[in-house]
């Protein structure tokens, strides 16, 4: 407590300052306010002046500063200071200390008094002043500085993740029973029906193996690069992007196709996404306009007819992005990390799994899922991404996450140097928080895919 001024708001009185100079002879025998001093009071006197102030919390506050006398038989003598002056006073190292609102300070060149001139104080601690130790105590505690260890909790070195938790508790998030959109009553088996029929709506695994002949993996997915650009153009809904994508498939599963209408395959499966989930779905003539015109209105609505009749009608398909929303809430209320960028981020790891053929062996659950203990551990690396909230709802332990994140980690670590940057230019912008720039860690500790049971 070496550079130390006194704050009106704290109580003077709990500090004792000691005088390291001797006070000089009033030249004019007076005191602050004017008053003359007794004949009695010299230089080698001890003198007592109480300071006081009402103007911050309207309870006094005393100050009292004791200049010691070399001479015990030397008298007492308190001097009135008026209560409007605000105290500041000199370190221990000679530099001037500034007040609180900066309005006076007793320093050498500015005094009221010949005989208060470059007055040294310098303080001392009374610990065993009640009000002291309450402080100290209020202040430790607020800054966590402690010689033990703190409660138990996450204890982050670097490079280095210490789990100190005991419990952890399952975090209900179906209860906003006041929103009807939440539909918090049945939410939970709207998303066990999803996953009971996620299956029936998945497109083969093999599909350009067993029956494309023209086309390869590469061409899907710089169809599906340009289908992300058009989906920005007319800014429609995520659902909407990856509902394309499983027309595409499902269309491709069991149908060979020339490479000239791959376009148009995929044009048409957007108008009858954007049909299904946009409030106002673009016209036919719009996405014969987005090709520059390769298409004539009448060769889009015939693809748009054999993709309807293909897929018999089953438009309703379980799709990463329905399981992703609710796992980014599920993440958010359990996670400190800011919830936005958790969603825009795990939005980004799973658009970047469309323009990969072989992440069509993942279910779109086990992607969403995966999508979110990414995005988890990007934003938070030095802490566990899965808990036991995130099993209870997603259904998926972490350990059977692990071939998923990884295939997905991949991706994210390979985004800068990919040939189809559509889905990263799109994540660089400002309303997505530019999550795509976000550093990612080379590689995932796998004692994070360890069960929490274990």
């Amino acid at each position: 407590m070496s550079n130390c001024a006194v704050y009106l708001k704290v109580p003077c009185a709990t500090k004792i300052a000691k005088t390291t100079k001797e006070l000089s002879t009033c030249a004019n025998d007076t005191d602050l306010s004017g008053n003359v001093f007794p004949p009695s009071l010299s230089a080698k006197s001890s003198i007592v002046v109480p300071f006081s102030d009402t103007s911050f919390s309207g309870k006094n506050t005393t100050t009292e500063i004791v200049a010691t006398n070399p001479s015990p038989s030397s008298s007492v003598t308190v001097l009135p200071v008026p209560s409007s002056i605000v105290h500041t006073f000199r370190s221990r190292d000679g530099s001037p200390s500034r007040s609180v609102s900066g309005s006076v300070s007793l320093d050498e060149n500015m005094s009221t008094c010949e005989s208060l001139k470059s007055p040294e104080f310098e303080y001392i601690d009374n610990e065993e002043i009640s009000e002291v130790k309450s402080i100290e105590k209020k202040t430790t505690k607020s800054l966590c500085i402690s010689d033990y260890p703190g409660k138990e909790g996450n204890i982050w070195k670097k490079d280095t993740f210490v789990n100190m938790e005991t419990t952890d508790k399952i975090v209900d998030i179906d209860n906003n029973l006041i929103d009807p959109q939440f539909c918090a009553t049945i939410a939970s088996d709207i998303y066990e029906h999803l996953r009971d029929s996620e299956a029936n709506r998945r497109p083969s695994m093999d599909f350009m193996e067993r029956i494309q002949k023209d086309i390869n993996a590469s061409m899907r997915a710089i169809l599906i690069d340009w289908l992300v650009e058009v989906a920005e153009e007319f800014r429609l809904v995520p659902d909407t992007l990856f509902l394309t994508i499983n027309y595409v498939d499902r269309y491709l599963s069991g149908n060979a196709l020339n490479r000239k209408q791959l376009q148009l395959l995929g044009v048409a499966c957007m108008m009858i996404a954007a049909k299904y989930e946009e409030i106002i779905a673009p016209e036919v003539e719009q996405f014969c306009y987005i090709t520059d015109n390769t298409y004539v209105k009448e060769e889009v609505l015939q693809m748009e007819s054999s993709v309807l009749n293909h897929l018999k009608f089953q438009m309703t398909a379980p799709t990463t992005m329905c399981f992703l929303r609710r796992f980014c809430f599920v993440a958010q209320q359990t996670s400190e990390v800011p919830s936005l960028q958790l969603q825009c981020l795990a939005f980004y790891i799973a658009e970047l799994s469309l323009l990969e053929y072989s992440m069509l062996c993942y279910a779109p659950s086990l992607i969403a899922a995966s999508a979110a203990f990414l995005a988890k551990y990007i934003l938070s690396p030095s802490k566990k991404p899965w808990n036991s909230t995130l099993r209870h709802y997603t259904l998926y332990q972490a350990a059977d996450l692990f071939d998923c994140v990884k295939a997905l980690h991949r991706l994210c670590c390979n985004g800068c140097s990919s040939d189809l940057p559509a889905v990263r230019e799109k994540y660089c912008q400002h309303k997505y928080k530019f999550v795509a720039k976000k550093y990612c860690p080379p590689s995932i500790p796998t004692e994070f895919f360890q069960d929490l049971n274990n």
